[in-house]
């Protein structure tokens, strides 16, 4: 655990935010990470692709959910969890 926060405490924030809006939004209309979590939750998520796609369009927003978790606990002063 201690390597991914290490990780992602060396990608700046800015980056993340466009990673996001780029990668993690694109094509925007509709979301094509908004599409593929649909086909997860209908069930209908089953060839390679389509794993690959939400694999690729929802990284961007997994390291930004991660580094927001890391800001949180550097500014509450919360230890770092033991492995």
């Amino acid at each position: 655990m201690k390597k991914i926060r290490s990780a992602v405490d060396h990608i700046p924030l800015g980056i993340i935010v466009v990673l996001c809006v780029t990668l993690g939004l694109a094509p925007f209309n509709p979301p094509h990470v908004i599409e593929k979590l649909s086909m997860l939750a209908g069930g209908n998520l089953v060839k390679a692709i389509d794993w690959l796609d939400l694999f690729l369009h929802g990284t961007p927003w997994l390291l930004l959910i991660l580094k927001i978790i890391a800001l949180a606990a550097k500014k509450t002063g919360k230890p770092e969890a033991k492995d």
